[in-house]
């Protein structure tokens, strides 16, 4: 929700530019031009598309969309909600709570959406699809919240008997200042197949990688929920023993990065604990741990605070009573809202008003984050909030 400040410097600068417009035909001096639309929120640097050629010019360079990435860096919500009827719908909202905006309805129940995250202004899915032939079909589509685009991933196979021989990960190079999109094909019991799909080409290209020296790729956990990219390096974490698998997509490299021995208790059992699962936090990866829940209202978060040296730091997660007893074992860490904040899922109905609980990190407190119907959409007591995921509000097109 933006703030009176906010919406104040919007409104006169949107004067300025439209006065100017109207009155000089683009008299202002370029590089003021790009200084006031650079802080603009992207629905307000939309409008003046119309305005003139001139203008949807400069609003449509690639060098003018990330000066704006990087300026503006306005925050907010993508929202992943599915309904009784099995519709899933995509919503978005202000990063501390508000009326929700709706983007696109999967009218389809038999799309199932497995995975979702953001990178650098775009937030990626992948669907679960399973046909009349019993073959699983899997899809990967990358959403731009703020522009209200949409864009399906052409498969690099025409299909797949079991969606859990392929994996699609996503990821930002900020050496080549480009989305990309990491394919791994189990093509056989000793061999991965990979292949890279660049946003800027729009196309697939295969790639040979080697696995970090003792690794083998039966140890690599195909579950779409493990995966972060942070520092251009795409982390997936792996099963047994809960490292993590790191592919930069840079060099195009793997390597290992070991989690603390504190990950896992001493008398960890997989049959009877809850393993743990990589998330991102502020920029940093991030190991939540979650099997103290029940004993003592405890979940801890290993934090990987400086990456190059390999310093974790613990995080320590108390839950009131209250809490514990309303969400557990279903509430789970799933982003940073900000430096300080971590929101959890699921989402609670009451009052025609959503809840999520946010965990601060420095009073060590919980609060609610609420969300009300918006113009376009509005909120039910059936509709469930599957996932959240904290966006930057870009240009980037798709």
């Amino acid at each position: 929700m933006e703030t009176l400040e906010e919406q104040e410097y919007e409104q006169s600068t949107t004067t300025i530019v439209e006065q100017s417009t109207k009155k000089t035909n683009m008299s202002l001096p370029s590089e003021i031009i790009e200084d006031i639309f650079s802080r603009l929120p992207v629905k307000s640097i939309l409008r003046f598309r119309t305005l003139s050629k001139p203008w949807l010019s400069r609003i449509s360079d690639p060098s003018f969309t990330n000066l704006h990435l990087t300026r503006a860096h306005r925050t907010a919500l993508f929202i992943l909600a599915h309904d009784e009827s099995g519709k899933r719908h995509l919503l978005s909202a202000p990063h501390d709570g508000g009326p929700v905006t709706h983007l696109i309805t999967f009218h389809n129940p038999d799309y199932i959406v497995m995975y979702a995250q953001h990178v650098n202004g775009l937030v990626y899915l992948t669907c679960m699809k399973r046909s009349n032939e019993h073959r699983t079909h899997v899809y990967a589509f990358v959403v731009n919240p703020s522009m209200h685009k949409i864009f399906k991933l052409p498969d690099p196979y025409t299909d797949v008997k079991d969606f859990t021989q392929i994996r699609y990960l996503f990821g930002f190079d900020e050496s080549r200042n480009e989305h990309k999109i990491l394919m791994i094909r189990d093509s056989s019991l000793r061999s991965m197949e990979i292949m890279i799909f660049s946003m800027s080409s729009y196309s697939w290209r295969k790639i040979h990688a080697e696995p970090p020296l003792g690794f083998t790729w039966d140890g690599l956990w195909l579950n779409f929920y493990h995966n972060v990219c942070v520092n251009s390096v795409v982390h997936i974490m792996l099963a047994v023993s809960f490292d993590i698998l790191a592919f930069d997509l840079r060099t195009e490299k793997f390597s290992i990065i070991t989690t603390p021995q504190g990950v896992l208790p001493e008398d960890y059992d997989d049959t009877k604990q809850n393993d743990p699962y990589i998330i991102k936090l502020n920029g940093c990866i991030g190991v939540v741990c979650y099997d103290s829940v029940a004993e003592n209202n405890e979940m801890y978060i290993w934090i990987l605070q400086d990456y190059e040296n390999r310093v974790w730091v613990k995080e320590t997660v108390t839950f009131p009573e209250e809490w514990i007893t309303l969400l557990y074992p279903l509430s789970f860490p799933v982003d940073s809202v900000n430096m300080d904040e971590i929101i959890f899922i699921p989402s609670n109905f009451s009052g025609n008003v959503i809840s999520v609980p946010v965990y601060n990190k420095k009073t060590r407190c919980f609060k609610s984050l609420r969300f009300a119907s918006g113009n376009q959409f509005s909120l039910s007591r059936t509709l469930q909030f599957r996932y959240i995921r904290c966006y930057v509000e870009s240009m980037v097109p798709l």
